[in-house]
């Protein structure tokens, strides 16, 4: 194991089983800003949330603390993709919804397909 490895295993977050194909909910906290105005003076408040993010997983990279995954999904009918670092403190939890049966590691070809046709085959895992 090399020194750097050795500094980002207490980083490390246990991660349930991912795989390009798999539908998963990311949960990401957001912190959000605002500006109230009181007696003249501007005063700044923040706040924390949680955000669902929701969508299929076209492709994994990396290893160890910076591996990240693409995650895609469709809104309002147009395409969104996000890349999640997986070790983030920013990430509450991943939930793996439902996996498919795919044969890329990478999914790419998604981005062309709409509708039906961007459907995958839901793979059944005991």
């Amino acid at each position: 194991m090399k020194a750097i490895e050795t500094v980002e295993a207490a980083d490390l977050k246990k991660l349930p089983q991912l795989t390009p194909g798999d539908t998963v909910r990311v949960h990401v906290r957001v912190k959000e800003t605002s500006v109230k105005e009181e007696k003249g003076k501007a005063k700044e408040t923040e706040r924390e949330r949680v955000q669902v993010f929701e969508g299929t997983v076209i492709g994994l990279r990396g290893s160890g603390a910076r591996s990240t995954m693409t995650v895609r999904k469709v809104s309002f009918g147009t395409g969104v993709e996000r890349i999640f670092p997986l070790h983030a403190r920013t990430i509450e939890r991943i939930e793996v919804v439902k996996h498919a049966r795919v044969r890329r590691a990478k999914l790419y070809f998604l981005r062309d397909l709409k509708g039906k046709a961007a459907r995958m085959k839901e793979q059944k895992k005991s």
